[in-house]
């Protein structure tokens, strides 16, 4: 006869098991279900008195004794381990990084996201970690903010495809995949419209301009099959998201029928008494948060006895915990946990962990998120053997100049969220190993042609005011025959808590640049950045730059390889970057309506445009056709468009789609993007590219908050950027 409880029984029906088990559970166990935990705490104390749900920062073996506790407790109730996979397996030594999402972004490439979510899932898997909190769906629309970098940029729609290619990518074929983490969608929502561009201030959202622009991400993510969902560190309309019922409960669960899981941010509910302070007591807060719609409490050790008090003065029942505790076992159930609880494997380790075909992607990723904002013609260096922009004809290059605070920077080559950042060790912790990163200046190295020589020269510091390196810099950029200045900031300027007042070059990086343009050699600007910044002059005015975000382990090859020739840029800004910081916000799709199209003193239009990069080879766009002049609100709006590559070179396109609705019920954007193709292109071929756009996506939002197709006259926009001058348009009706 088998005495194995019900739950244990692999063969149930998941609502059996849940029912099961839960009715074995006392209400110590089951408030330890909806805990989180930082496994670098008193794991005995985590998991033997509070038997927590789930823990994170912690993999390899440290997991595996997590793991093994949590079986070892009275009812084995597995663990979820969780950690922040959010650009590659960020925390452990020699995994394969990416570029950051800003500038996996650029490459306008949904199938190499979708690739980078399965990588990042092997690697995580292998160490013994269920669970990415990845990727990030926010907004950015003050470019102040810290945490830019982590976004995929300004535009709604795009954010939604990139979001649910990685989040295809992390889950694979279900939760029940053993290559396969459980995605989150995050910050829920609003998280990024700051106040000055500071980091979790009062977000001042109305529930419309939610709909409008920061849930559609959200909503298509869920609708994917997304399973967890995080939640923001701001208020709303004076509501901490930790308490938006009608955000966590009313929208996303019950609108949108979302059967997985809400996590809060570090310490949301304890933010709740310590910092917003709309609660007097962690009682009261564990009351509002499960109230509220909140699964699983990240990093609040004090929820477990603040849930318990709760209950014993009435302001929380056990039937209301109980209904979130079947959340997370049904979770945890469908995960497989309890048959396969996610022990790390040294096999899986040795043979993924940053292996060659993970390399091998990385490379193609940073290659297609490079993105040329400027070129006088100096790029390509003539595959490395011919003078600057001369061709073969010219005598060979001899010496190049690569000077810059970060042309042999590794983690601000890497960026925020990876070994060296802080978040898992603190800021003086381990790094990823040097061996695996190739910083430019190795790239440059590695492909400049035979004798040439390399020189290098950091010059200044991104955050000190020291200009007692630049003398050396210059002497050798005069002595040069062309100079990479590599500039940017660096992650003492990046993530959580770290907005900046100014978007200007930090440190002594303005005198630098200042002192490179005297030299007389023609330059080219590499930025490795976390997010749009404002250029002086004396770097605008230099012959090219490329930007390369924080291009991940193998962005330096990447770089040398666009300026040397080996491959033609395809990039695109999926974000504005102003010209001063005063000019914000600079985001193309904006709401019609205002006085004027300029400052007194300044221009409002962007240094350098969403959807904008050059190419080597030039693209011609010709014959607009609108092959649904008139369609229903049920049909089908259809357009084609010729693309010509005129230039010498093979290149890829990325032809992009712009709806404006001429008269709405409500103010609304000038314009959105709606559709986009990757087109590769021959030199000298033509093709035709179609677009087929459902007539239910040329919505807007009335003033009531409802989504809706509004009858009336449209215009199409297509071609190589948001700017006018790059796209033809054309007038169509929806009756």
């Amino acid at each position: 006869m088998n005495d194995a409880p019900l739950y244990k029984d692999q063969k149930q029906p998941v609502d059996r098991r849940v029912e099961d088990l839960l009715s074995r559970m006392t209400l110590d166990e089951k408030v330890g279900q909806l805990m989180q935990l930082d496994a670098q705490g008193d794991l005995e104390d985590a998991i033997g008195r509070m038997k927590v749900g789930s823990l994170l920062h912690c993999n390899g073996k440290d997991a595996d004794v997590a793991i093994g506790r949590a079986l070892r407790t009275r009812l084995g109730i597995p663990v979820l381990m969780a950690d922040d996979g959010i650009h590659g397996h960020s925390f452990w030594a020699g995994a394969t990084i990416f570029p950051t999402q800003i500038a996996m972004a650029c490459s306008w490439d949904t199938g190499l996201l979708e690739q980078v979510g399965r990588v990042t899932a092997a690697e995580m898997r292998a160490t013994g970690l269920k669970w990415t909190f990845s990727p990030v769906l926010c907004l950015p629309r003050d470019l102040r903010w810290g945490r830019v970098g982590e976004t995929f940029g300004e535009d709604p729609f795009l954010i939604g495809e990139f979001a649910c290619a990685m989040i295809r990518g992390y889950q694979g074929k279900g939760l029940g995949d053993p290559d396969a983490v459980l995605a989150t969608a995050k910050h829920y929502a609003g998280y990024s419209e700051t106040v000055g561009g500071r980091d979790a201030s009062e977000a001042n959202i109305s529930q419309r301009y939610l709909r409008s622009y920061f849930l559609p991400p959200f909503e298509r993510a869920a609708r994917s099959g997304c399973m967890a969902f995080m939640t923001g560190y701001q208020s709303m309309d004076g509501i901490p998201a930790t308490a938006n019922r009608w955000l966590m409960t009313e929208v996303l669960k019950e609108e949108w029928g979302f059967q997985g899981i809400v996590v809060t941010d570090w310490n949301n509910v304890g933010n709740l008494v310590l910092d917003q302070k709309v609660c007097k007591d962690m009682a009261e807060a564990a009351a509002v948060a499960v109230q509220s719609g909140n699964d699983l409490m990240m990093a609040t050790p004090q929820f477990y006895e603040g849930a318990q008090e709760a209950v014993r003065r009435g302001l929380l029942s056990e039937a209301e915990i109980d209904a979130v505790v079947r959340r997370v076992l049904a979770l945890k159930f469908s995960m497989g946990l309890f048959e396969d609880p996610g022990y790390s494997s040294e096999q899986r380790i040795k043979e993924v962990i940053g292996c060659a075909a993970h390399r091998d992607l990385n490379l193609e990723v940073a290659r297609a998120s490079l993105v040329l904002l400027q070129n006088s013609g100096i790029l390509p260096l003539a595959d490395g053997g011919a003078a600057p922009g001369a061709g073969a004809a010219q005598k060979p290059l001899r010496r190049i100049a690569v000077i810059g605070p970060n042309a042999d920077d590794t983690i601000a080559q890497l960026g925020d969220w990876s070994l060296g950042s802080g978040q898992m060790n603190g800021a003086n912790g381990p790094q990823h190993p040097r061996s695996s990163v190739v910083t430019i200046l190795d790239g440059i190295r590695e492909l400049a042609p035979a004798g040439c020589e390399v020189v290098h020269a950091a010059g200044c510091s991104v955050v000190s005011d020291d200009e007692s390196g630049i003398a050396e810099a210059l002497e050798l950029a005069r002595s040069a025959d062309v100079v990479v200045l590599v500039l940017g900031d660096r992650i003492e300027y990046i993530g959580e808590t770290k907005s900046t007042a100014t978007l200007e070059l930090m440190g002594g990086q303005r005198a630098l640049a200042d002192a490179i343009a005297t030299s007389g050699t023609p330059s080219v600007v590499v930025l490795v950045n976390s997010k749009p910044l404002v250029l002086p002059r004396s770097a605008l005015g230099m012959a090219a730059i490329v930007e390369a975000f924080n291009p991940g382990m193998m962005g330096g090859r990447a770089v040398a390889e666009v300026i040397f020739g080996r491959i033609n840029p395809s990039g695109k800004l999926t974000i504005s970057f102003p010209v001063h910081v005063g000019q914000q916000p600079v985001y193309y799709n904006q709401t019609r309506g205002q006085h004027g199209n300029r400052y007194a003193d300044l221009t409002q239009e962007p240094a350098f445009a969403f959807g904008f990069g050059l190419s080597y080879t030039r693209f011609a766009y010709a014959g607009l056709k609108v092959l649904t002049p008139r369609l229903g609100r049920e049909g089908t709006a259809s357009f084609e468009v010729t693309v010509t590559n005129t230039g010498a070179r093979d290149g890829v396109e990325i032809v992009q789609l712009y709806i404006e609705d001429l008269v709405t019920s409500s103010t609304w954007a000038v314009k959105e993007l709606k559709a986009f193709r990757r087109v590769s292109l021959a030199a000298g071929e033509s093709r035709a590219v179609r677009f087929d756009i459902p007539a239910a996506e040329l919505s807007i939002v009335d003033a009531g908050g409802r989504r809706t197709v509004e009858p009336g006259e449209f215009r199409v926009h297509i071609g190589g950027s948001s700017r006018p001058q790059d796209l033809l348009s054309g007038a169509f009706v929806v009756a």
